[in-house]
């Protein structure tokens, strides 16, 4: 493996994890609950029933996202988890450019770390 390719692949692990940092400090404050997290859901329109299947669903989707051989199935589910959050958002006039960027993170970090995701969507050809 080349230096180039080798640092590529580290810089996408690193935005990887990056990425998946929101979703694992999201899910563990719903895990551990308190008043701003019932506000918070109670502000997006939200049942408070909805708070621990929302936590499970986050950490699966992540755990799923880390592990090279699912990353793939990873990515499209946080993606559509992160539909959700800027729909919910616009919903209530709420800014949503953070689950964008986010959005942006893990595809780009998928793409760095994973050549596969390099053959189907070649950004640059020599």
């Amino acid at each position: 493996m080349s230096t180039a390719s080798s640092k590529g692949v580290w810089i996408g692990r690193v935005l990887s994890i990056l990425g998946s940092i929101p979703f694992l400090m999201s899910a563990a404050l719903k895990l551990k609950g308190g008043a701003e997290v019932t506000e918070g859901m109670a502000h997006l329109g939200l049942p408070e029933t909805l708070i621990r299947p929302l936590a499970i669903v986050e950490l699966s989707c992540v755990v799923i996202y880390l592990i090279p051989k699912t990353a793939v199935l990873g990515a499209i589910l946080l993606t559509g988890y992160l539909g959700g959050a800027i729909l919910a958002h616009l919903r209530v006039g709420d800014p949503f450019l953070v689950q964008v960027g986010i959005g942006v993170l893990l595809w780009l970090g998928l793409y760095l770390r994973d050549p596969r995701l390099k053959a189907i969507v070649p950004l640059m050809t020599p």
